[in-house]
């Protein structure tokens, strides 16, 4: 089986904190020249700071800039099972390859009422659904037999591990040898390689954003059967991702490398921190160790 790598799309904003549709486009045909698919609305896109009528127009604009070049994931989850359903419906009728649906965040949830989100939102589209577990961030948690218990639906097709544990991927994996056709899509950027290794279908990075190129070589190599190329590019990534990581949240300090590139991108919606002029200068060192600068 061929594997996968899905970049967690920034958005990019105008000044007035509007969304920039023309600079959103152009970081869509980035990911696509370096070969790696999409997902929209993700954590690293800002899908918190959205609006419900925005996150539709920002996935009809990528599907639109994509037209069927890659395959496009969205990230449909909210806090309640309602608006859930009302934007999984949206984005079903764009096409989309697949619609994520995140673990619902501040209402603190049991399993059992996970497995009814789920399930509700699967059984109303016709796009493939795919779990989405970061509990870092919202602080409900996919059990593993949870997952096995939604696994079973015919159309949960897998599930998004961004808890960073190597042990949670492997039980999730397991859910997946128990119910072919479950793919598991492993998360944190330094366990690509290990991720495929153990049998994930594929990646969704954060850090593809910054090193796309970077990202589809790691897969490329895996897919060519070239365990050595693989572990080469990951050391890169791996590198790319502790020294950027070391200097704040995640997601902003991808926005801000971007930006440091780009300045197309805008920053991020407040009360997002902004970076200070040490923390820019540690990121401008950072992109030129790793010859994405100049």
């Amino acid at each position: 089986m061929k594997r996968s790598a899905y970049v967690a799309l920034v958005t990019c904003f105008n000044e007035d904190e509007t969304i920039n549709f023309a600079a959103t486009r152009a970081q869509v045909r980035r990911q696509i020249a370096a070969g790696n698919n999409i997902m929209c609305c993700g954590t690293n896109g800002d899908f918190s700071a959205l609006t419900h009528d925005e996150k539709i127009a920002l996935c009809a604009a990528v599907m639109e800039e994509v037209a069927g070049r890659v395959n496009v994931i969205v990230n449909a989850g909210c806090p309640g099972t309602y608006e859930t359903l009302q934007l999984a419906r949206a984005v079903d009728a764009m096409g989309v390859h697949g619609i994520a649906v995140i673990t619902p965040y501040f209402i603190s949830c049991t399993q059992d009422g996970m497995i009814r989100h789920f399930r509700t939102v699967a059984d109303a589209v016709t796009r493939p659904v795919y779990l989405y577990d970061i509990p870092a961030r919202t602080q409900n948690h996919i059990e593993p037999a949870t997952a096995l218990a939604l696994a079973s639906h015919p159309n949960i097709r897998g599930i998004k591990d961004s808890g960073g544990s190597t042990e949670t991927v492997l039980e999730y994996l397991e859910v997946a040898r128990q119910v072919p056709g479950f793919e598991v899509f492993c998360a944190p950027d330094h366990l690509v390689h290990w991720g495929l290794q153990q049998g994930c279908a594929g990646v969704i990075s954060g850090l593809g954003n910054v090193a796309p190129d970077v990202l589809a070589a790691i897969l490329s190599a895996f897919n060519a059967g070239d365990g050595v190329a693989a572990d080469a590019a990951q050391d890169i990534f791996a590198g790319l991702r502790k020294d950027l990581y070391a200097l704040g949240f995640p997601p902003a300090m991808v926005k801000r490398a971007l930006f440091a590139m780009d300045p197309s991108v805008g920053l991020s919606r407040q009360p997002a921190l902004l970076p200070d002029a040490a923390q820019d200068a540690a990121i401008a060192g950072i992109l030129r160790k790793y010859g994405l600068t100049q």
